[in-house]
């Protein structure tokens, strides 16, 4: 396996380029030859608008993970697997990640914390890179496998959206309409006890219920929920079951067949802070029934 020196080649064969820092050259940019130094400025332009050219053609969103590989035909192929994935793509360079690259993740921060992620596809994470992304809180993911690098984000992903789940549960209000059942009253003040059918949505322990009818007055938060005798920690539409509100203000408790009675709906409190946090972290919780639901409730609350 002897290399040949030659002068020039024709046709299509295997050749080996001798020079200095070709660790810095990019697969897929053509190659062009200086006669003279004054060429050597010209050709580097020329790559540079090439290439400049090319990361442009690319169509980014405005929020979206940013991603390195080491030639341009990998980034290429890396955007169309993130593509299919449905991971949106914000920004895109070819190379080692350096500082310059952390910066602009770092730039989603604003925008949310899982977009502000570097992959590194085939490529080597530059030391002042590494320590920028710690100070900053970019994450950055490096595999020499593009399906693993999408795989990991994934995970991370899952990951914020169950540590989000945790922090933000206790804000987190789902939509629901109740019909209260007469014959089941078991305490008519504080606590509520009654048996409810569930019109539409859903019902979780604490969520907070109202009368909209009797100008929105609280009624409290639903502290159990019980079926047959059986301890339940959700319940859907179409259920009969027997729930418990407790008051969480200082206010006078309301009191069944005096502030409200069998013929006023009893609904969760939502607000434009619960319905934010519902769409960002209990997507997979709700159904399609229950959106209409929200923006009926909207309505009826007045949330722009």
């Amino acid at each position: 396996n002897q290399y040949e020196n030659k002068d020039k080649v024709m046709g299509t064969c295997v050749v080996k380029i001798a020079a200095r820092d070709l660790e810095k050259s990019l697969a897929g940019l053509p190659l062009f030859m200086a006669r003279t130094h004054d060429e050597i400025d010209y050709f580097k332009n020329e790559i540079e608008l090439i290439l400049t050219t090319v990361l442009n053609s690319f169509k980014l969103k405005d929020n979206g993970v940013y991603i390195q590989a080491s030639t341009l035909g990998s980034l290429e192929a890396f955007l169309e697997l993130l593509k299919i994935q449905k991971i949106p793509c914000s920004g895109v360079n070819i190379g080692p990640v350096h500082r310059k690259d952390v910066l602009r993740a770092s730039t989603q921060l604003e925008n949310d914390i899982k977009w502000a992620t570097i992959l590194a596809f085939d490529v080597k994470i530059e030391k002042d890179a590494q320590d920028y992304a710690k100070t900053m809180g970019v994450k950055i993911f490096q595999n020499d496998e593009i399906y693993n690098l999408c795989s990991m984000y994934v995970a991370y992903q899952n990951q914020l959206i169950k540590e989000n789940q945790e922090k933000y549960r206790h804000l987190a209000v789902f939509p629901c309409k109740l019909k209260i059942l007469p014959q089941n009253i078991f305490n008519s003040r504080d606590p509520i006890i009654c048996g409810v059918r569930i019109e539409d949505g859903f019902i979780k322990i604490g969520t907070p219920i109202c009368v909209p009818s009797k100008d929105g007055i609280d009624l409290g938060r639903i502290a159990s929920i019980e079926m047959n005798h059986k301890s339940l920690d959700i319940a859907r539409k179409g259920s009969e079951v027997c729930i418990k509100i407790v008051s969480t203000t200082n206010d006078t408790a309301k009191m069944y067949g005096r502030h409200f009675d069998k013929d006023d709906i009893l609904m969760s409190k939502i607000s434009r802070e619960s319905i934010d946090i519902v769409k960002a972290y209990f997507r997979d919780e709700m159904q399609e029934s229950d959106w209409r639901l929200i923006i009926e409730l909207k309505k009826i609350f007045n949330i722009v």
